[in-house]
């Protein structure tokens, strides 16, 4: 099969590999959609992967095509997402099934083979059959719906709250997407596009709603839309220094901060900032990864219902679809952001 294989910091080639050959656990899936996530291109031309060689690639969905001897038959032929995270099943946290905070886990695109390929092989228990009506693309963006879902969840604000988003790649643009379906209305974006804007507005995102921190001071913005009241909750969804010190000190009284952005560089607090945290008792949440436990009220599962229902349109944050023999080309794109994306996604031919 062709895949694009990571021999190592900024070595990734186009070549032909051995298929994959399912462990009796595992299925064969082949790969109908796959994402390109922000966290690809640091591992890319930056730091590498766990292992080399590794093909990339955590945000797909395909069908199954065969499965090994201890796999449930009847996923064979089935249409599905999958979850990349593989827990250990032992430790502390995933006998709570709480899998996204397992501290022995496996990951399919940065610790073992993943999805920018034609066939890869997965655990069964990852695999979650798509409805009738989901399409490969949505389902390859189930993995960053259930990240943005994650971060909501963790601060899930009423109605009624001042909420802030800061940083409108996919996860901020699809955070702000879930929050107007869960009937947030008084929702504040804050980002440095015209495309975020534009995007956003299919949203009910007024003009006067989104700040451009390329002309405006988002803190003195913030502060004037809510009248010095704050926002009651806060996602952080940029990683860095500067934004997170804007959310601390743009939080409501009582307020939340939900940290969400991967972190571009190290962090460090002023004692005023700090002050701001313990005077204003303001909560401070981290986040990472998603829930997949196999129950309806999972991460997944909300994000799932919602698209059977069409209560959502993620498709909309895809800007870019391409065949997989031209993804170096727009992993290059992202890296050197030479024009504007938001979600690329590599499409398979019939």
């Amino acid at each position: 099969m062709k895949a694009y294989v990571l021999h190592g910091v900024d070595n990734l080639c186009y070549e032909e590999v051995p298929a994959p050959v399912p462990a009796s656990d595992e299925a064969l899936v082949r790969v109908m959609a796959a994402g390109i996530c922000g966290s690809d291109i640091p591992r890319v031309f930056e730091t590498g992967a766990h292992r080399h060689p590794l093909i990339p690639g955590h945000e797909f969905s395909g069908v199954v095509e065969d499965v090994g001897s201890e796999g449930a038959a009847d996923w064979a032929g089935k249409r599905v997402g999958i979850f990349p995270l593989i827990p250990c099943y032992e430790c502390d946290a995933c006998r709570e099934k709480r899998y996204e905070m397992c501290r022995q886990y496996s990951y399919l695109g940065s610790r073992q083979d993943g999805g920018f390929a034609e066939h890869v092989v997965v655990p069964v228990r990852n695999l979650i059959a798509l409805p009738e009506g989901v399409s490969f693309e949505e389902a390859a963006m189930l993995e960053p719906m259930a990240v943005a879902v994650h971060a909501m969840r963790r601060a899930m604000p009423r109605a009624t709250d001042v909420v802030a988003i800061c940083g409108l790649g996919t996860i901020g643009l699809l955070l702000a997407m879930f929050l107007r379906e869960a009937g947030i209305r008084n929702l504040l974006l804050i980002g440095n596009k015209a495309e975020q804007k534009a995007l956003a507005a299919p949203l009910g995102v007024s003009e006067g709603d989104f700040c451009d921190v390329r002309t405006t001071e988002a803190g003195a913005w913030l502060r004037e839309r809510t009248r010095s009241h704050g926002a009651d909750v806060f996602f952080e969804c940029v990683g860095r220094n500067e934004t997170v010190t804007l959310a601390i000190n743009s939080a409501a009284m009582g307020g939340e901060v939900v940290l969400v952005g991967n972190p571009a560089s190290d962090m460090a607090f002023s004692r005023a900032d700090y002050w701001n945290v313990l005077r204003h008792q303001i909560t401070v949440h981290g986040t990472w990864n998603s829930s997949f436990t196999h129950e309806a009220g999972d991460d997944w599962h909300f994000v799932l219902q919602r698209l059977e229902t069409g209560a959502i349109a993620p498709g909309r944050f895809i800007t870019h679809r391409f065949a997989l023999e031209r993804l170096e080309e727009y992993l290059q794109i992202m890296r050197r952001k030479s024009e504007f994306y938001v979600k690329c996604m590599v499409v398979a031919g019939d």
